[in-house]
């Protein structure tokens, strides 16, 4: 995971940019000469799209969507006419201006959740409430899973580089979620899609621009719906522990690997783990399909992202049949309860937090079981801690 040097730099999204753009070999024929490759930037233009700013890069092999506008979230990935990603009711991008984070008693979040990849933070995730320990009162009416997916980006740029052979197209974008008497941050994201590649490599830096300490949480909410998520589809990682959220999560421990089929009143279920790493301290996680021929894995480092999380929501298909792999800096409980549990980071002012996750799209059985096969070398001989019920130190409810 190697940082790219800058080069050709073309700015997609601010003040200069043009509403619409594409980008192909032809306009850079010394750039991926034997690859199709195009970068498409367009405005939305209708209902609650309007407005919304939408990257797509066809590195030859996959198209891969960001929603600059939506806190530089992931939309979804197209690869050999599969779609990585979920069906929610709610149907295309939704600009934030139509979000109000404190609708639906602060639950308001959820109107315009649709993506492969949400950010959840900065400042907190988790559910809402009220933070009776939080810095300032500004920070103490907490939404559900914060701010940054419903904050546009600027300065979006498109970069184009060759690092030990592998040619690749660099999108970045800066994003803040910022007040008067409130928190300074600034998140700096950065997508590395090598041309003709199956995987994508993400770095997000947050930097507190404060002159004081700023609280920080952050949780990649990465969501998978069919035709990936199906009856019998399964996710694996290398556990070191798993505990139920709530008492509803430990009413399926013998079957918290693998899933249902669109169930009508499904209620979610989330469980927490703790994972292995290798020598590095890298892990990795996958979903399959029941078949084993198709499959999404993430890696990442447990030095930034020690919690891990994974949302079942296996209800009908018309309310969002999906599951959520989630790396995180702290579980998605109420932020006092993190705080405690000393898993809210304190950034000095001008601190700087980093982050690198690598995404892999699986489109036959030999990708997914080199996948597993890595997931199973982590693990190795080590049996995994399993608690029957919530856990103090987990769950509030523990």
């Amino acid at each position: 995971m190697n940082q790219p040097k800058q080069t050709n730099k073309i700015i997609l999204c601010g003040n200069s940019a043009p509403a619409e753009m594409k980008l192909s070999g032809e306009d850079l024929p010394e750039f991926a000469r034997d690859v199709n490759w195009s970068i498409t930037k367009t405005t939305m233009r209708s209902g609650v799209s309007a407005g919304i700013e939408l990257i797509e890069i066809d590195n030859g092999l996959q198209t891969v969507s960001i929603l600059a506008t939506r806190g530089m979230g992931l939309w979804k990935i197209q690869r050999d006419g599969i779609r990585f990603g979920w069906d929610s009711p709610v149907p295309q991008p939704v600009h934030p201006a139509f979000v109000n984070l404190k609708s639906r008693n602060n639950l308001g979040w959820v109107e315009g959740f649709n993506e492969l990849l949400c950010r959840c933070g900065l400042s907190f995730n988790g559910p809402p409430g009220n933070d009776e320990e939080a810095p300032s009162g500004l920070e103490s009416d907490i939404t559900l899973h914060g701010q940054i997916a419903n904050l546009p980006a600027e300065s979006v740029s498109v970069e184009f580089d060759t690092q030990q052979g592998q040619e690749t197209i660099v999108v970045r974008g800066v994003v803040r979620e910022t007040s008067l008497f409130g928190p300074n941050l600034e998140l700096q994201v950065e997508y590395q899609i090598g041309i003709a590649s199956p995987e994508m490599i993400i770095r997000d830096t947050v930097i507190n621009r404060a002159s004081r300490p700023a609280e920080l949480e952050m949780l990649y909410h990465i969501n998978l719906g069919t035709p990936l998520l199906e009856e019998g589809a399964s996710w694996l990682a290398p556990l070191k522990m798993l505990a139920p959220r709530d008492d509803r999560a430990a009413e399926d421990m013998p079957t918290t690997s693998t899933y249902l089929p669109p169930t009508a009143g499904y209620a979610e279920q989330v469980y927490f783990c703790e994972l292995m790493g290798n020598s590095d301290q890298q892990t990795a996680a996958l979903l399959k399909n029941s078949s084993s021929q198709l499959g999404f894995g993430i890696e990442f480092d447990l030095q930034s992202l020690p919690c891990f999380s994974i949302w079942k929501n296996t209800q009908a298909i018309e309310d969002g049949y999906c599951t959520g792999l989630e790396p995180s800096t702290n579980y998605p409980n109420f932020k006092s309860f993190e705080r405690k549990q000393g898993r809210v980071i304190s950034l000095p002012a001008g601190g700087s937090w980093n982050s690198c996750l690598k995404l892999h799209t699986l489109t036959d059985a030999q990708t997914v079981q080199a996948f597993e096969q890595k997931i199973n070398a982590i693990q190795g001989k080590t049996e995994p801690t399993i608690y029957q019920s919530p856990q103090t130190g987990y769950s509030p409810g523990g």
